[in-house]
């Protein structure tokens, strides 16, 4: 099922994430907007979390380096990794043309509520043109 931008949440520094609820847990997928991707260009490595790490919100938990830049990757929730999309980092290309589907970079078994600081679609389109 393809993962449908406007009803994700995003992070002022362009995490997007997807909530879904399993077993009467919540899970958050977690990845970069096509706009983050595309403003990095050219990107050569990613690093990921392992699984069984504790995030809080806002802490950083990889990187991601473009041949122009090298930008953290924080966590919008907090919570536990659960997964990791091991096949990302060498696939990288694959996040120009789908950086909602097989763009997805962690799961997380939700500790907390979302903060009310993440942004819905609309929203985040704005701060996006905004940025330029």
């Amino acid at each position: 099922m393809a993962r449908d931008p406007s009803t994700l949440r995003y992070a002022e520094t362009h995490e997007w994430v997807d909530v879904q609820e399993e077993g009467g847990d919540k899970f958050a997928t977690i990845g970069i907007s096509a706009f983050a991707v595309e403003q990095l260009n050219d990107l050569v490595y990613m690093d990921l979390p392992e699984v069984g790490r504790v995030l809080e919100i806002g802490e950083e938990f990889g990187e991601v380096e473009s041949v122009k830049a090298v930008s953290p990757l924080y966590s919008p929730v907090a919570g536990e990794v659960v997964a990791v999309h091991s096949d990302l980092p060498d696939n990288l290309d694959n996040l120009n043309d789908d950086a909602f589907d097989f763009g997805w970079i962690l799961k997380v078994k939700l500790s907390a509520d979302l903060p009310d600081s993440l942004m819905d679609y609309a929203a985040y389109q704005k701060q996006c043109s905004e940025a330029g």
